[in-house]
């Protein structure tokens, strides 16, 4: 069966005024474009639907803009002809069956360039007050202090409001101001109308901590959150929760409760009822990728050389497309802590771009290999994230120190 043609979409243009992306598209694409097979943009334009708030503009208009900015000549028919759209991306998707694998890339793809316009608080809706999306308008621009201006604004009128809370305390982590951060989260814990949102605030009190480089209290915090979601059976995201603490961890460099939390989450998630075979390569594919990282830091490159040949051989099953992009990152990681930079620049370089941990390898890649100028053109793109997520959580702060350091 022939593959699809890949199309690229490698810049989105946000006006301020809040309204849906511009997309623009490049011929040959370029190395950091986003690719999106032509039968996903079915799964994609299902997400559309669902996610992007209606009075913005309708969401079919744009839904439509967003087929013509891919160019695929695929997509646009199903947006045509008397049937409500929803009806009819459900009638071509059904035939199609589109896998789960599918959905999951589609929404990879489609969070890459919706995410600067949703709010980047853990466990957010996908529709966010208008002072979210202002403030994290600002944020992109760099300003941080207006944005947690606005949001302190907001907490004047609405001292419960969860989301500014959440938001204030986000901020103030980018700024390098844990303590404070902490008090807002303590507040949106206190004020939850749910045990779910409050396990969300648990969860940003963790990576809070995160930004600190402190893996013993980001653990703690997290624990509370992974046991929240046993409560309710909910055991992938029990495992997702397990293994983003262990990803504190190895970042900081505490290997042994990082390979402790790998495993918990490893088990946790293979307990999931009815575990289909694509999510337990999953599951097998994030534990080889562990334990190739873990054994790179102890400088155990045989150990850590045969997992990356586990995980390759997981990827080349098929089971699970979207973790391809996660192979270069690993390769790099390794080539990196054995000392192989060269080797490591080429694979980071075909790792995600967008990727702030990424970015921040690569900076120190670069300075490894005595390219002073491409080292801070990596760590400024690092500090600039505004995501409040374990790969942030990293690459902020340290990135921060190195542009301070090396540009004095």
């Amino acid at each position: 069966m022939t593959t699809p043609p890949r199309v690229a979409r490698v810049d989105c243009d946000i006006p301020r005024s809040g309204r849906p992306p511009r997309l623009k598209t490049a011929s040959p694409p370029q190395k950091d474009a986003v690719f999106i097979e032509p039968m996903e943009c079915l799964a994609v334009s299902k997400l559309v639907l669902q996610t992007w708030p209606a009075e913005a503009e309708p969401r079919t208009r744009w839904a439509r803009r967003l087929f013509k900015g891919l160019g695929s000549p695929q997509c646009p028919p199903i947006m045509t002809g008397p049937k409500t759209s929803g009806e009819r991306l459900y009638e071509i998707i059904l035939p199609m069956k589109a896998t789960i694998a599918v959905i999951q890339r589609a929404f990879l793809v489609l969070s890459a360039f919706l995410a600067p316009l949703l709010a980047q608080t853990p466990g957010s809706q996908p529709q966010q007050p208008e002072f979210i999306r202002q403030g994290q308008q600002l944020m992109r621009e760099g300003k941080l202090d207006d944005a947690l201006a606005l949001y302190r604004k907001t907490l004047q009128t609405s001292p419960n409001s969860v989301p500014a809370l959440m938001a204030a305390g986000n901020v103030l982590d980018l700024k390098g101001q844990g303590e404070e951060a902490r008090k807002y989260f303590q507040k949106a814990i206190e004020v939850a109308d749910t045990p779910e949102h409050k396990a969300t605030a648990q969860r940003a009190t963790a990576m809070s901590y995160a930004f600190e480089g402190n893996c013993k209290k980001t653990v703690e915090h997290e624990q509370e959150v992974f046991e929240y979601y046993g409560s309710v059976k909910n055991f992938f995201q029990q495992g997702e929760i397990a293994d983003e603490a262990a990803r504190v961890c190895i970042d900081t460099g505490d290997l042994d409760a990082a390979s402790h939390w790998y495993q918990v989450g490893h088990d946790t998630g293979l307990k999931e009822p009815d575990l289909k075979g694509a999510r337990q390569d999953l599951w097998e594919f994030r534990w080889e990728h562990a334990q190739a990282r873990i054994a790179a830091r102890r400088g155990n490159q045989t150990e850590a050389q045969k997992r990356v040949a586990a995980a390759k051989a997981i990827l080349d099953k098929g089971t699970n497309p979207e973790q391809t992009q996660f192979l270069p990152y690993l390769q790099g990681y390794v080539a990196f802590y054995a000392g192989d930079y060269k080797a490591a620049l080429e694979e980071l370089l075909k790792a995600n771009q967008n990727d702030p941990f990424i970015q921040c390898m690569i900076g120190q890649t670069y300075e490894k290999l005595g390219d002073k100028g491409k080292a801070v053109e990596y760590y400024r793109k690092a500090s600039a994230a505004i995501s409040h997520n374990t790969t942030a959580a990293y690459a902020v702060p340290f990135s921060k120190k190195k542009v301070a350091s090396l540009s004095g």
